[in-house]
């Protein structure tokens, strides 16, 4: 049998592994919530250790904390900040609805870390807990800002770069096929010509906007709930506690936090992750349409709209050689699908502010977290191993508009809407193009039908025959 020791919290005695940093509360949780297997990843564990860091620095400074131990607390929790303890963080997500397990599972861990620092015995709470490690603190306050700073610091380091690189290159993309005219499609039906360049300009308006959407969301996440202890009211805490701790995450992290205006409202409500959250769910709507659409166009390659070439990354199938499959937008989707998903668990959380504090914060928190990194990853891969080597093909794109009946759209003006859809409806009956109908109908002088017939114009504003 493994070697262990005993440890105790204020209900009774429990076993530990004699090398576990973690104490009774920590092994209480592990044997209530088998749950999913499921931790905390470790951006919440990262911003976890930062508010256990700068908690120890400020009681240091207020003169709260015996110096030698908050030194100790302070570089235990270092080691929580660079992943070295992660290990000693097995607690399941689906725990207590404040995470109050997992505060005690830190609080324990940097305590008992830093009992071996002052070279004392794990378990004999010379640094405790509670008295020191979470001075000035409360599980209610402190896991809601963790998944604030968490959420916040991983959308700045690595969504918003990534849909910033994705932005380059549809920026590029629109230029390099600006000249290239295609034919639009609504209903799934051919519609009027538009410059393959114009659809991308559109992806890149749409990566735009929902980029402006994130950088709110974060905003709304560096407002931070800490200081309101239990309920909201500081009960227990300095008053200059929580100002000092967010002045030094802002510090560190280079984002604009800040501490709510009003706990209650902080602790009680979670609206700004539930923003946050819908934020994400707009991304991830928007990156599928640009994702589903690009899988469209370069359906094929001779049997579908073949209008772009995508990289070949990999071998489409088990069975028919030599085919290749819109695999990175298969990926991009399915994300999307996963951040929509998750959203739905983050609104239900939110619903869930009983009175003074929100009970679902850990599944919430995970599924933020999850959202944020699927879609930086996804966003990067897709724009490596996809966007970044789209090739359109230009001859495809101009057959496929030479035979579209949306083509008789820029004769209606000139001959009239019923005449011109009676022309299209005899090139459908026939097999013909339009050009061919109308010249054979002599609706008009053949130079004046192929200049009102040119697809380049039918890119721009204007009526044809009239304002051109």
């Amino acid at each position: 049998m493994s070697a262990t020791r005993t440890e105790q919290d204020s209900m009774g005695s429990m076993i530990v592994p004699s090398d576990a940093l973690y104490g009774a509360q920590t092994a209480r949780a592990r044997e209530n919530f088998p749950i999913s297997g499921i931790v905390f990843p470790r951006p919440f564990l990262r911003a976890l250790g930062m508010v256990k860091e700068h908690a120890a620095q400020a009681n240091r400074e207020l003169g709260l904390l015996d110096e030698r131990v908050a030194l100790a607390i302070m570089d235990a929790a270092e080691e929580v900040i660079i992943g070295d303890l992660d290990d000693q963080f097995p607690l399941d997500i689906f725990q207590t609805g404040s995470g109050t397990s997992t505060n005690m599972n830190a609080n324990e861990v940097i305590a008992n870390r830093a009992c071996q620092l002052l070279d004392e015995p794990l378990g004999s709470r010379t640094v405790h807990p509670n008295d020191h490690v979470n001075y000035g603190q409360s599980s209610n306050d402190v896991i809601p800002t963790v998944m604030h700073l968490a959420a916040a610091v991983e959308i700045n380091q690595h969504l918003l770069p990534a849909l910033g690189d994705l932005c380059k290159t549809l920026g590029k993309k629109a230029r390099e096929f600006d000249d290239i005219v295609t034919i639009a499609r609504t209903h799934l039906q051919d519609a009027t010509p538009i410059r393959l360049g114009q659809i991308f300009g559109g992806y890149f308006r749409q990566v735009t906007l929902i980029t402006s959407e994130l950088e709110r969301a974060m905003d709304g996440l560096c407002e931070l709930p800490l200081g309101g202890t239990a309920v909201g009211t500081g009960l227990n805490t300095h008053p200059e506690f929580a100002q000092k701790v967010i002045s030094g995450l802002s510090e560190v992290t280079k984002l604009p936090l800040r501490e709510a205006k009003d706990h209650f409202a902080a602790q009680a409500g979670k609206e700004q992750v539930v923003a946050a959250s819908g934020a994400l769910k707009t991304t991830a709507v928007a990156l599928f349409k640009i994702a589903n659409d690009i899988r469209f166009l370069a359906s094929g390659p001779r049997c579908g709209l073949g209008e772009l070439q995508l990289p070949t990354v990999q071998p489409g199938s088990s069975i028919m050689p030599g085919k290749v499959n819109p695999v990175m937008a298969e990926s991009m989707m399915q994300v999307c699908a996963q951040v929509v998903g998750n959203d739905a668990t983050i609104t239900l959380g939110g619903l869930v502010g009983n009175f003074e504090l929100n009970v679902m914060m850990p599944v919430m928190a995970h599924n933020l977290l999850q959202s944020i990194d699927l879609l930086a990853n996804v966003v990067g891969q897709f724009n490596e191993r996809c966007l970044q080597g789209l090739v359109a093909d230009r001859q495809r794109c101009e057959a496929l508009i030479e035979e579209s009946l949306a083509m008789c759209t820029a004769l209606a003006p000139v001959i009239g809407y019923d005449r011109a859809a009676a022309i299209a409806k005899q090139a459908h009956e026939t097999g013909k193009t339009v050009r061919q109908v109308a010249l054979a109908e002599k609706v008009l002088p053949e130079e004046e039908l192929n200049q009102l017939l040119d697809p380049r114009p039918m890119t721009e504003a204007g009526i044809p025959g009239k304002t051109r």
